[in-house]
């Protein structure tokens, strides 16, 4: 552990409390680099990305206090800071915490066991919250960069909490039009009982769930079919739920079409096996009747032929609907 800490900066103009930090910094690291700056100044020359540790002095010739405090942390990104402060500062000290210091060390009461599990507790520390950040950093990656809807609400506020550009294209709200409104505002009124019984029940756990499609309405009015995952996430100390909402509008679109189309092919087979029977029947009757020798008696030739165009034209009309019905069916007219 300790041979991982190769480089520490010291801000510090007392040369006294300069020289007695580096003897116990020797005392308990081995092949420890020490640098020093005296004032603030001197610190914006520095590169601190390259020290493991910064042990920063409260009071310097140029800047001090709080302003002092937030320059430093400011510049030195992810270094842990640990504030170095006379008993007359410790009430700021323990302050500076809250600033985002590592750790504050009294300078009368600084030992060497003290002073290395103080950074040695701070670099770890640095290296937890670096990693929450990362964390963090690719969750609103993930969700800002969805190619789906996504949104965060309030448990008891019903209030949006955050939305993904996603949510703001496709719903055609803003993002301060979203966090002035609650997840009913974008429900019918015939939703909203519904919305309000499964964002209110007891869904612990962070499994994602699956409560169904609802009915959203979009800023301009159109109503779209929607189905939504969601699981429980602690957002910024509040209970919330984190919403996918995949628009599934154009799939419900396409399933009602093929349940039109596979009815009326129903149809048409229904046509094709009986109503076009009957006067190909009595065609192919008539075609045997001209081809028997001789005249029925009840028959003319007049009245055969006039039976065969009878028939010829309702099979024609029978095709034509036929025809019709088969132009109808046409998916791709979804919009």
């Amino acid at each position: 552990m300790t041979e991982s800490i190769k480089k520490v900066l010291i801000i510090e103009d007392n040369m006294g409390d300069f020289v007695l930090i580096s003897d116990y910094l020797e005392e308990v690291f081995s092949k420890l680099l020490i640098d020093q700056v005296k004032t603030y100044k001197e610190f914006l020359k520095k590169n601190p990305t390259e020290y493991d540790v910064i042990l920063l002095d409260l009071s310097l010739p140029d800047k001090d206090g709080e302003n002092l405090v937030n320059e430093v942390l400011m510049y030195s990104e992810n270094v842990p800071v640990i504030v170095l402060t006379g008993y007359s500062d410790k009430g700021f000290a323990i302050k500076s915490i809250s600033l985002g210091t590592a750790d504050y060390l009294l300078k009368d009461e600084m030992k060497p066991d003290i002073l290395q599990k103080s950074i040695i507790y701070a670099i770890e520390r640095k290296k937890v919250f670096n990693q929450l950040e990362d964390s963090e950093k690719r969750y609103r990656e993930l969700f800002h960069l969805s190619p789906l809807p996504m949104y965060v609400i309030d448990k008891n506020s019903y209030k949006f909490l955050d939305v993904n550009r996603t949510a703001i294209s496709h719903y055609g709200y803003t993002k301060d039009e979203f966090l002035d409104m609650t997840v009913f505002d974008i429900r019918p009124e015939s939703e909203k009982q519904r919305a309000m019984d499964i964002i209110s029940g007891d869904g612990e756990g962070s499994e994602m769930k699956n409560p169904g499609t609802f009915k959203h309405t979009k800023k301009n009015g159109e109503m779209i079919d929607v189905e939504i995952s969601y699981n429980e996430i602690d957002f910024k100390g509040r209970k919330a739920l984190l919403v996918l909402a995949n628009d599934v509008t154009l799939k419900y679109q396409y399933i009602d079409a093929i349940e039109t189309q596979n009815t009326k092919l129903k149809e048409i087979a229904w046509i094709q096996s009986h109503v076009v029977r009957a006067p190909l029947a009595r065609l192919m009757g008539l075609v045997n009747i001209i081809s028997l020798e001789g005249e029925d008696p009840e028959l003319s030739k007049v009245e055969i032929l006039q039976h065969i165009v009878n028939s010829t034209q309702e099979l024609d009309k029978i095709i034509r609907n036929i025809t019709n019905k088969t132009e109808q069916i046409n998916i791709d007219e979804i919009q």
